[in-house]
């Protein structure tokens, strides 16, 4: 359920955290109002604006899961992340209030103060107001990870300590959708596993999009929601994925050099993990967010959760699978799709369909979305994921059926019926990763979703 500051759902919230909030404060607060900050795709986040007692403004932030689908322990987990990572000078927001539930909020929530800050990856890539902060920025988010992995284990006891891979893997084999890229990367970190490292509190989403940043420095790590006990340099390599480059062409975050991140990991943390052990996690942090963007989409398809947002994040699933055949190595370059066939004659009158779908994506760019206000920023948010899916279908009906013929050939000539069968294979070891093969059946197919998803990702590789 979408929640504006003037619906009835948001009028019960907004009494709901002003009871949680001005109990943490110890005033009585008036004029509460809560507004749906974009972004998010499994918690919801809201601006909390108030006046106590003596009309001076407050202002928190309000973490929650959606009604219905909470998870109290993790939320517990987190607020207890915060409080043991700030004991050690990591930036982050003041824990107000947490609880299980609480009448009007009716999930489990976070309280947390506001913290002033840029998290926009783009702006932080790219605006002027950070061009003196930039050239230091990846050591100093190297040196902020070096002091959360300092933390203190003693109160963090609910945190889970399992194998991140297996954790992963069982959650890839629960959603029955078998893809080779995904076995291939299985298979490569099993080979080629690093030594173990002493455990340590790992944040699990330590990328541009989680802090809050100005000219000054990391003012704040947010977004704690994956935190657990492991091996630290997991969180090294997630900041070095592909995916959290957002279109930037350096490895870190599209700030910076690996070695500037290691540099300032080392000066807090005292450890430098080598290039390889860096890799390695860096592919498992492609292999983890291809699963958990396909579990994502789960959410929507399996009825827990009708969400567009979630369901578009279905159709990028194939980003990953691009990015994890790419740092694998294992991405044949040589792949050259076949030209769309000829569409055939059609009875129908025009607008033809890609023409409507365009007509309706540029009506909504150009005439729904300038007439919002500035406060609907969410409606903002996804009118642009009703234009991307717009997009999308629009290419896919150019595209038509000749490449998933191709695809069906490259397999038919490994043996395989389908993507899955494949995938089976590489599983149990009748075919290989490095084989010429299966490498080239595996881009192809990736290539041909990707082509159709957001065909800019081919060119920026």
């Amino acid at each position: 359920m979408e929640v504006t500051p003037e619906s009835p759902a948001a009028t019960g919230l907004a009494d709901g955290v002003g009871a949680v909030l001005g109990a943490a404060l110890g005033a009585t607060l008036t004029e509460v109002r809560a507004r749906q900050l974009t972004g998010g795709a499994s918690r919801q986040v809201y601006a909390i604006t108030a006046r106590d007692d003596t009309g001076a403004a407050r202002q928190a932030i309000l973490r929650r899961d959606p009604p219905g689908h909470g998870d109290a322990r993790r939320m517990r987990a987190e607020a207890a992340c915060l409080r043991a990572a700030a004991t050690v000078g990591v930036p982050v927001p003041g824990v107000l209030g947490n609880g299980d539930t609480a009448p009007g909020i009716d999930a489990p929530y976070l309280l947390m103060e506001l913290v002033d800050g840029e998290s926009i990856p783009r702006k932080l890539q790219r605006d002027p107001e950070f061009d003196e902060l930039r050239p230091g920025l990846v050591a100093e988010l190297g040196r902020v990870l070096g002091l959360i992995h300092r933390t203190p284990l003693d109160d963090l006891d609910m945190l889970d300590d399992g194998d991140p891979v297996a954790s992963v893997e069982r959650i890839y084999r629960d959603l029955a959708d078998p893809r080779p890229a995904v076995e291939m990367g299985l298979r490569w970190l099993r080979d080629h596993a690093p030594a173990a490292r002493p455990n340590a509190l790992v944040h699990g989403d330590f990328r541009l999009g989680n802090f809050l940043i100005d000219p000054s420095g990391v003012r704040a790590v947010l977004d704690w929601e994956l935190a657990h006990i492991g091996n630290p340099i997991e969180d090294l390599g997630w900041l070095c994925v592909r995916a959290w480059r957002f279109g930037a062409p350096t490895p870190v975050g599209g700030l910076g050099e690996r070695d500037a991140l290691l540099d300032g990991y080392e000066s807090t943390a005292g450890v430098r993990p080598d290039a390889a052990e860096l890799l390695w996690w860096e592919v498992f942090g492609t292999l983890k967010w291809l699963v958990l963007s396909r579990f994502q989409a789960q959410r929507h398809f399996g009825g827990e959760e009708r969400s567009i947002e979630l369901a578009a994040i279905g159709r990028r699933v194939c980003e990953s699978e691009y990015d994890l055949l790419l740092v694998l190595g294992l991405l044949d370059e040589s792949v050259v799709l076949p030209d769309p066939a000829e569409p055939a004659a059609t009875v129908q009158d025009r607008p033809a369909l890609t023409e409507i779908l365009e007509l309706v994506g540029r009506t909504l760019a150009e005439e729904i979305a300038p007439a919002l206000t500035a406060e609907a920023q969410r409606q903002r948010y996804l009118l642009r994921i009703c234009g991307n899916l717009l997009s999308i279908a629009t290419r896919e009906l150019r595209a038509g059926d000749t490449a998933t013929a191709h695809v069906h050939d490259l397999l038919a000539e490994l043996g395989c019926d389908s993507e899955a069968d494949l995938a089976q294979r590489l599983r149990d070891g009748s075919r290989s990763y490095t084989d010429p093969g299966v490498r080239r059946a595996a881009t192809t197919a990736v290539v041909a979703r990707l082509g159709v998803t957001d065909p800019r990702r081919l060119r920026r590789s």
